[in-house]
């Protein structure tokens, strides 16, 4: 589970509570600690998709009295580094009126765009696009210190009027604020009022706006009453200390029940209220890294099937699993979940035993998990891996009863409904970002795969971040339902066609892919066994990058220094198009021979345009067929042209945004069949669509063929896994004539089912997982088809 501050209005750092904050004045009237906030912060500007070209943050006088920032500055370091706020520095100037806006402007990216509007600042501080931590300072010096790794002093945390960490960020106020891209900015809610020294309460993403002193001041309405500092929570947050009161005993009655604290709905009906409570510790979650805390249960149920009989305990008090307890102190609701917090007394008065409570999933369509809150469960049911994004980061997996869970736009039957009754997170029992090693793991593996599976989970239910969740009893082994396919099946033919996205194949370092030396070497080696494994005469890449063919012939180098001098050759892209990225060609000469030139098309509806070569058997025997690479428009709801609008905003209907662009190109790509008169054709690439959304069915009405939907069975065809849900957005078309040529088809599951943290990447993953082999060598699963000429 990700930390969360639960210290109000005080500072958090190093283990240190502080109280009290230096007051600065400006000249022309003193400066409410709180009154400035930062109200916007954008990082991916002059990246690609980019709305804007430049970086910038927005701050916002949220008092009722103007504020000099004379003297102050915005300060940036990045989200997990060991850099310091020093580094990155611009300076600030003027007064700001109640309600009124500041821009300033901050550093451009390397594809122009939108220009922001008149900045009343500017700096050349470079953000990062996703995540990363702002502070606004009450001073025109450099913080040296960047709150984690350099944790900052009590008087350096004395002049910060504001932070912001957004993303994995490592230090925030209460929470990071939501990951960030290149098409969305953080927001602070209230058009920049709200401020509960949450950054994650307080923020929200959406299209950039930037707004400057020009903009129609917008006043808070009545006085804001800012808090006095900010609360910031480091990478570890500290245990609580408890204020014990001596004259409580285990003599001492309770006032309630548990399952009275608990209600009968999601919120307690003596909140705010102090108690004390009766209970079995089922958990203790205590210590560094820990949840700051210890779940009771009641012995004996009220009978009540609606009323929780569990409680979270935010203390640090001593306890341990089986110990009976007396506690007293305030029942809260934090954050969705409820709890004594803080803990007054905690009274060890014996021993006791907690059966856990059976629960079956799906749950019934009249019940949710609020019944269980905090209660020892077991899940009987086969619990299969769904996601496992953040297993690294967070130690969290998302489970579902039975079986993986689907797209609904990738096959027909899914029902989501059902599917949100089938679901449950598990997570670690830690607030530790960033492990050394994995929390979880399957039997005879030292990570998980999606399509693993456990059975009698057995752990406590509790609430977090928005999503009900198991705490573990004891370390979770999985099942090896889903074991890794060494090589992919076979598809028979003499020649085989593969289709593969490389995860941004870039020389060039910290612009998409690598980011140092040894990075590009490490994803280097993962696609070339990805490639050379699957042997094929003929592989479509999408992702490369587009710099004359450097990285291109990077790749064709390394094939060949491990597959033998000359076993590769590429095809020159004849329109590589406007994008970083570009789609590719490589194919074996001692196979196959390319037949005239490259071609491509000119619609303006493409920014990474097809690829199209005709290839025939070495010998100059048999059939020749045609191969068109593709990589159409992404779901992201942002186009070099700006956000999406029209048709090409989200429709509500599960396809995202710019499906209608999408089927443009299909029909482009179909066009394009025609007016070449191309025979034997093979449609493949990322085409950014699931198995029945309309770009396929635009393809299908035309006449080609799935060549998944007829040679793979329905519960390996996937190719892509994300939140959660798993499908095919890669495909590969077979028109009449090719269809005839094909031997057979599969997807080779190397990367769908398998961690980020196995990818090349060296920030966060850990060392022991990394292997020069194809797993994990992309996000997407390749295709591989076997063609008789």
């Amino acid at each position: 589970m990700r930390a969360k501050s639960r210290v109000p209005a005080i500072f958090v750092a190093a283990g240190v509570l502080i109280g009290s904050i230096a007051v600065l004045t400006s000249p022309s009237v003193a400066a409410t600690p709180g009154a400035v906030v930062i109200s916007q912060v954008y990082g991916g500007g002059g990246n690609s998709g980019a709305p804007l070209t430049n970086d910038y943050v927005e701050l916002f006088n949220r008092s009722d009295a103007p504020v000099s920032l004379d003297g102050w500055s915005v300060q940036y370091t990045s989200a997990a580094g060991t850099g310091n706020f020093a580094s990155g520095k611009a300076g600030l100037a003027g007064t700001l009126a109640p309600g009124q806006y500041h821009l300033l402007q901050l550093a451009a990216g390397t594809t122009p765009s939108g220009a922001l509007p008149q900045p009343d600042s500017t700096g050349s501080i470079n953000m990062s696009g996703t995540a990363g931590k702002v502070a606004l300072v009450r001073s025109a010096d450099g913080l040296a210190c960047n709150g984690s790794s350099t944790p900052c002093s009590d008087d350096q945390l004395a002049l910060l009027a504001d932070l912001v960490g957004y993303g994995g960020a490592n230090f925030f106020e209460g929470s990071p604020a939501p990951a960030l891209t290149n098409a969305t900015g953080a927001f602070r809610k209230g058009g920049g009022c709200a401020d509960t020294d949450d950054n994650g309460a307080d923020f929200e993403t959406a299209a950039p706006a930037p707004r400057n002193s020009a903009t129609t001041a917008d006043p808070c309405g009545g006085d804001p009453s800012p808090t006095p500092t900010p609360t910031v929570t480091p990478t570890v947050t500290p245990s609580p200390t408890p204020t014990v009161t001596p004259t409580e005993s285990c003599d001492t009655a309770p006032t309630h029940q548990i399952s009275q604290v608990q209600g009968g709905g999601e919120t307690s009906p003596v909140e705010g209220q102090n108690v004390r409570v009766e209970g079995v510790v089922t958990g203790s979650f205590q210590g560094s890294g820990g949840l700051g805390g210890f779940y009771l249960q009641a012995v004996v149920p009220d009978g009540d099937p609606a009323t929780s009989e569990g409680l979270f305990v935010y203390s640090s008090s001593p306890v341990k699993t089986g110990d009976r307890v007396l506690v007293s102190g305030k029942a809260i609701e934090y954050n969705g979940l409820t709890e004594i917090s803080p803990a007054t007394a905690v009274n060890v008065c014996g021993t006791g035993t907690i059966q856990p409570v059976k629960v079956k999933l799906p749950l019934k369509q009249d019940r949710t998990f609020e019944r269980y809150e905090n209660m020892l469960v077991t899940f009987d049911d086969d619990l299969a891996v769904s996601e496992i994004y953040n297993l690294g980061r967070y130690g969290e997996i998302t489970l579902s009863e039975d079986d993986r869970l689907w797209q609904p736009t990738d096959r027909e039957g899914v029902d989501t409904e059902k599917d949100a009754r089938r679901t449950i997170l598990l997570d670690d029992g830690s607030n530790a970002q960033n492990p050394p090693t994995l929390p979880h793991h399957t039997e005879g593996s030292n990570t998980v795969r999606i399509g693993d599976e456990v059975r009698r989970l057995t752990g406590v239910l509790t609430y977090g971040f928005d999503l009900y969740r198991v705490q573990p009893a004891a370390p979770v082994v999985f099942t090896a339902e889903n074991p890794r396919p060494a090589v992919p099946e076979r598809v028979g033919g003499e020649v085989r066609v593969a289709s593969l996205n490389t995860l941004n194949w870039f020389t060039t370092l910290g612009s998409r892919g690598a980011t140092t030396a040894a990075e590009r070497d490490r994803q280097l080696a993962k696609l070339v066994a990805n490639i050379t494994t699957l042997n094929p005469a003929v592989a479509g890449l999408m992702e490369v990058e587009r710099n004359d063919d450097v990285a291109l012939g990077a790749l064709i180098d390394a094939l060949n220094a491990k597959a033998g001098a000359g076993t590769y050759k590429a095809i020159t892209h004849p329109n590589p198009g406007t994008d970083l990225i570009q789609t590719a060609l490589i194919y074996q000469p001692g196979m196959v021979t390319p037949i005239g030139a490259p071609r491509s098309s000119s619609d303006p509806i493409f920014n990474r345009p097809p690829l199209v070569q005709t290839f025939g058997r070495a010998d100059g025997t048999g059939k020749t067929f045609t191969v068109l690479v593709n990589h159409f428009k992404s779901k992201g709801c942002t186009d070099a042209d700006g956000p999406a609008t029209g048709p090409d905003a989200d429709q509500g209907d599960g396809q995202s945004c710019y499906n209608a662009k999408r089927v443009k190109q299909a029909e482009a790509v179909l066009a394009l069949i025609d007016s070449l008169r191309l025979k034997n054709a093979l449609v493949l690439g990322d085409i950014n669509a699931y198995g029945e959304e309309d770009p396929i069915h635009a393809f299908e009405d035309a006449g080609l063929t799935s060549l998944s939907k007829k040679y793979i069975k329905k519960d390996d065809r996937y190719s892509y896994v994300f939140d959660g849900l798993s499908g095919e957005l890669d495909h590969v078309l077979a028109d009449k004539g090719a269809r005839k040529l094909v031997t057979g088809a599969t997807i080779w599951h190397v990367n769908a089912d398998e961690g980020r943290f196995m990818d090349y990447n060296t920030e966060f993953n850990p060392p022991y997982l990394y292997a020069p082999d194809p797993f994990r060598s992309s996000d997407h699963d390749p295709l591989l088809v076997g063609l008789k000429l």
